[in-house]
């Protein structure tokens, strides 16, 4: 997988999690820098360590699903991408809480999908480490961008984003299944 492709995957993932963070730099009246980063570190975190915890799941089981294994990539980047375009659709609520409770939940429900890019990527033979680290970083710094531009512009990207994430995903859940079935080749 090319780095251009990895960091694609990166943004896509992570727009789940730029979007709430719109809802929680809208939400606080008093923004300061230690929120954004709190909030980047919650995401961004998370989303590096699920694909490690997929990536190490795919790899236990992967001698028993490598004939379909490309199959298996389509439909999961599929479901991630169509999710993350009917969430595009949801009114979010507001809530400025930044506790760890509070966030511990958000950064878990913001990176599930993470979890099973991370399963796709053992298939792909993809080495986990530097993928996770590309994908936390990318999540933080959106992450913390997205909380002062929901600060200053409110809810106006937060469906765009996800729309943007989804359709991201699903392009490269196609692109694996055509070149697995020598459609295409890159």
């Amino acid at each position: 997988m090319s780095l251009l492709e990895l960091l694609l995957i990166a943004v896509g993932l992570s727009m789940d999690a730029f979007a709430v963070s719109v809802c929680k730099g809208l939400s606080l009246r008093g923004l300061k820098p230690k929120h954004a980063v709190l909030v980047g570190l919650y995401f961004g975190g998370f989303q590096a360590l699920m694909p490690v915890i997929g990536w190490l799941l795919g790899y236990r089981f992967e001698r028993f699903i490598t004939s379909f294994d490309h199959w298996i990539a389509f439909a999961l980047l599929t479901a991630i991408g169509v999710s993350m375009i009917r969430e595009a659709k949801k009114a979010e609520e507001l809530n400025d809480d930044l506790g760890f409770r509070t966030m511990l939940l958000l950064a878990v429900a913001t990176s599930i999908d993470a979890l099973a890019v991370g399963v796709t990527f053992a298939f792909l033979s993809v080495r986990i480490v530097p993928a996770a680290c590309l994908i936390g970083l990318t999540t933080f710094l959106l992450s913390a961008l997205g909380v002062y531009i929901g600060h200053i512009f409110g809810l106006k990207y937060k469906a765009k984003a996800e729309l943007a994430g989804g359709i991201i995903l699903i392009g490269i859940g196609l692109k694996i299944l055509l070149e697995h079935l020598g459609l295409i080749s890159f």
